[in-house]
């Protein structure tokens, strides 16, 4: 046989190898996938739960966000504090001013200064936060700086409670300064409704006013510049 017919059955003969190889494969394929067909074509159960669907009762209790006793936790979401043993405390509302019956008087210690007392009207239970009253003065606004070099406690004001607050008009020397006869009090610098107080002639440099304190003796303000 030449080499030339030799080297034509060869190169016929993996060509039939590969088409036989290639059918095989096909066959297989194809009986593989109608053994797949029929399993899918069980009967189902039309009454049967679908796989992975949730029952009515544990898709309405998820709507809530239930715990495991089923009553939701609708009751403790946003309603106190936390206090870290799965219990909520109340969180009492912030004062503003006009959740308060206010007043004042002169006192001399420390040079004379005007004294603040704060009480929650009839009914009300607020709370006073650790930082200075917001006290101004005048049509410019002029506002009291800080008589003590740490803040306070917030103060909780109800029934009886009081609160007070140190106001030095002048904490510098000399003949300077604009003579008023009212002080402007707010909570804080977001209270929206100040009340102007009236306290008699004062002359007004260099304002300080000290934090809320449940004690009156403890409102002196000293000037510590």
């Amino acid at each position: 046989m030449s080499g030339s017919r030799r080297k034509a059955l060869l190169v016929t003969a993996a060509l039939v190898g590969g088409t036989m190889l290639m059918t095989a494969c096909q066959d297989s394929t194809t009986d593989s996938g109608a053994a797949q067909g029929s399993s899918s074509a069980t009967p189902v159960d039309s009454a049967a739960t679908p796989s992975g669907s949730a029952t009515p009762d544990s898709g309405k209790d998820a709507g809530k966000g239930s715990d495991a006793t089923g009553k939701g936790t609708e009751d403790g979401a946003g309603s106190g504090a936390d206090t870290g043993d799965g219990t909520r405390k109340p969180v009492g509302q912030s004062c503003g001013a006009n959740d308060i019956n206010w007043s004042t008087r002169s006192e001399t210690q420390a040079g004379g200064f005007i004294l603040v007392m704060a009480k929650a009207k009839s009914g009300i239970t607020c709370v006073l936060p650790a930082a200075l009253p917001t006290v101004a003065f005048g049509s410019d606004g002029t506002e009291a700086g800080p008589a003590e070099q740490s803040v306070g406690q917030p103060i909780t004001l109800s029934g009886g409670t009081t609160a007070y607050a140190g106001v030095n008009p002048k904490s510098t020397g000399g003949n300077g300064g604009k003579e008023l006869d009212s002080i402007i009090v707010a909570v804080g610098d977001s209270d929206p409704d100040p009340v102007s107080l009236s306290v008699g002639t004062i002359t007004v440099q260099d304002p300080i006013v000290t934090n809320w304190h449940t004690s009156p003796t403890d409102a002196v303000p000293f000037n510590f510049n």
